[in-house]
């Protein structure tokens, strides 16, 4: 029987995998299924822009998954049992088959379902605030802003660069609006100084509001509430303070930190269950500086490059290799003609250097298309020659279907 490979998400991390693993495994001795709820690859980087009003152009997976011998499963995944191997499924249908309640064995498993917004548990977040982690929510967003006339008011939560992109990408698309943030700390506190003086630079030029040492405590329909009582008036709250995953991990009895990352080795494999490798937001993994890697869609591209090149070795009997877990700096738009490119250190500090306006903006973009362009070009630049996968005796321990 053919080594059942079930890949769980394909957002950045997932789709470049299940691509890489087609092209570089033999389909003779494997089975590729991508379990993926909704049938577009979903360029979340750009979701702000979407939310704005911006006509972005959906990518079919298919379309991405063509030519190799990648079942596309299409189903909201509901449930995982790593003891058997198996993972629950419910609704939708595609090239894999089947619809409604399923259940998916696979002898190996990459789990990369993301994240999505944490809402930390504040009061009025879940009813009234909006966010744009997700294709859903970014065009239910955009239908209330393109109702929203002028004069309305947007306030964003959240410092981090999900709340700077969409901030700033909101004033310059509507300047009929009074667009503010509100940040815990300072704004680009993690900046060099000539980048945060063009960020607060930048924030003046689109006539954004900053309300620094600011947390919010609730959000109501036309206000948010800030520690203290102060209230900031919001016809729209688009909540942007954090990310969190999805609990099938830990419910399914993986082992994972408190706010319920799969723990995983240098090889992106599951410490408590070596069948399970684990990439992007959903993965606990450590970087070359020896910290956890931040969510974002770099480490979804480091970990997914080391997770595929294990799963290969492995299965193919040869050494697994070491790819970088290294940060290089931050890129954060400001609309789409500014930009901050900021270089950091082995420790994630900030340099001295960095570009920023129209040519960093360029870059930015030419990183966004890029990044889109590699999913459905996995494998450019290595060998095109597909892999056998090694006899049991020389992978000692991979498991394959009975």
């Amino acid at each position: 029987m053919k080594h059942r490979i079930v890949v769980l998400g394909a957002g950045y991390a997932g789709a470049f995998a299940a691509g890489n693993l087609a092209r570089r495994l033999s389909p003779a001795d494997t089975e590729i299924t991508v379990v993926n709820a909704v049938p577009d690859f979903v360029e979340r980087m750009r979701l702000h822009q979407l939310a704005s009003g911006q006509d972005l152009a959906p990518r079919k997976l298919a379309d991405l998954f063509a030519g190799t011998a990648v079942r596309l499963r299409l189903a909201r995944v509901t449930g995982l049992d790593p003891e058997r191997r198996t993972v629950a499924v419910t609704g939708g249908d595609g090239a894999g088959g089947g619809g409604g309640e399923g259940e998916l064995g696979y002898d190996t498993l990459l789990y990369a379902l993301g994240s999505s917004v944490a809402r930390h548990g504040v009061p009025g977040v879940a009813e009234y605030a909006f966010d744009v982690t997700g294709r859903s929510s970014a065009l239910r967003l955009r239908e209330r802003l393109a109702g929203l006339g002028a004069g309305g008011t947007v306030l964003v939560v959240g410092e981090g660069l999900t709340g700077i992109e969409t901030a700033t990408e909101f004033a310059e698309s509507r300047p009929d609006l009074s667009v503010a943030l509100a940040a815990r700390g300072e704004l680009g506190a993690w900046l060099s100084p000539k980048a945060r003086s063009h960020l607060r630079q930048a924030f003046d030029r689109l006539g954004v509001t900053v309300h620094e040492h600011t947390g919010i405590e609730a959000v109501e329909p036309t206000r948010a509430i800030a520690a203290g009582g102060t209230s900031l008036p919001a016809d729209v709250t688009v909540w942007s303070a954090g990310f969190a995953v999805h609990p099938i991990a830990a419910a399914g009895g993986l082992e994972v930190t408190g706010t319920g990352r799969i723990v995983v080795d240098r090889s992106m494999r599951s410490v408590s269950h070596p069948d399970v490798y684990a990439a992007g937001d959903c993965a606990h993994a450590i970087g070359d500086n020896g910290r956890p890697l931040p969510m974002s869609c770099a480490s979804a591209g480091f970990t997914a490059m080391q997770a595929t090149a294990a799963i290969i070795a492995r299965l193919t009997g040869g050494e697994v290799p070491t790819t970088g877990l290294k940060y290089h700096g931050n890129h954060i738009s400001l609309g789409r003609r500014d930009a901050i490119f900021q270089m950091v250190d082995g420790d994630v500090r900030a340099k001295s250097w960095y570009l920023g306006g129209r040519t960093a903006a360029w870059l930015k973009s030419g990183v966004l298309n890029g990044s889109g362009w590699s999913i459905a070009h996995p494998t450019f630049g290595v060998p095109k020659r597909r892999r056998r996968l090694a006899t049991a005796a020389d992978r000692a321990g991979v498991k394959t279907a009975a």
